[in-house]
């Protein structure tokens, strides 16, 4: 049984390349079955090492990887001349980091707020699955990612204020 994904297009990249490597979420998106959940879970410990972070310095890094998204995704989608291939996955990354934000201390914080993104990253609800369709480039394949953080930063900060 191969974990890694066998399409020949990601031949077209390389981990080598510093934008490839983030792109494929260090290397996560190269998993065969469910590479944005991968994606994901890559996601984990770049939040860990950012969560002892004061809110602004939290906020800006989460900024900067939402900007530097917009690059990753568009040239790693460019090299492989596909658009929004599920192997990228750094949208993944900063919509964790995105649905984060503030979020209470602890495992089943993270757990929950993993699980709300992946829930909205899937089912794109209204307005996300109209932009993932229609806006293209590295700000479509970040964009629907980017929505579907604040969905669920929105829904975890409501858990975390009747139940934290």
């Amino acid at each position: 049984m191969n974990l890694l994904s066998k399409d020949p297009v990601l031949a077209k990249l390389s981990l080598k390349n510093p934008i490839h490597f983030l792109a494929l979420g260090f290397g996560s998106g190269l998993v065969a079955k469910a590479p944005g959940t991968f994606g994901t879970l890559a996601a984990i410990p770049v939040f860990l090492l950012m969560a002892p972070l004061s809110l602004p310095w939290y906020l800006a890094l989460t900024f900067i990887s939402v900007l530097a998204g917009f690059y990753i995704c568009d040239k790693a989608s460019k090299d492989m001349g596909v658009h929004d291939h599920g192997a990228i996955v750094w949208d993944e990354i900063a919509g964790l980091l995105i649905t984060m934000i503030a979020a209470p201390a602890g495992w089943q914080w993270l757990a929950i707020g993993f699980l709300l993104f992946r829930i909205f990253d899937i089912l794109k609800p209204w307005p996300i699955r109209w932009l993932d369709a229609k806006v293209h480039g590295g700000f479509g394949i970040m964009i629907d990612d980017v929505l579907a953080g604040i969905f669920a930063m929105l829904c975890l900060q409501g858990l975390a204020y009747y139940f934290a």
